[in-house]
């Protein structure tokens, strides 16, 4: 991306793409995942109300948390990453 303002290449728009779709599919997964840990015991146990509240509850709490927390990481991380300077080469340091 042009670190001055200018415009982006239709290649960096489709990297931006990409990466915003792997950061909701990956995040989407991750809470599914945490969801599923905490909610499966509550609906296949009879498990005290006290306990059974609190799963579910920290598993509401939880997912949407973990979701936005992978999403921003996988941003960030995308941000930082060094593009090479031509499509198919690597930068001359390397």
């Amino acid at each position: 991306m042009d670190r001055y303002g200018g415009r982006r290449t239709k290649a960096e728009q489709d990297a931006a793409t990409v990466e915003v779709g792997y950061a909701l599919v990956s995040a989407a997964f991750a809470a599914a995942v945490l969801c599923g840990a905490l909610g499966v015991p509550v609906l296949l146990f009879e498990l005290p109300d006290l306990l059974s509240t609190a799963l579910t509850w920290l598993a509401m709490t939880l997912a949407p948390a973990l979701f936005v927390a992978r999403v921003v990481s996988v941003m960030v991380r995308f941000r930082q990453t060094a593009q090479p300077s031509q499509p198919g080469r690597t930068s001359p340091d390397s």
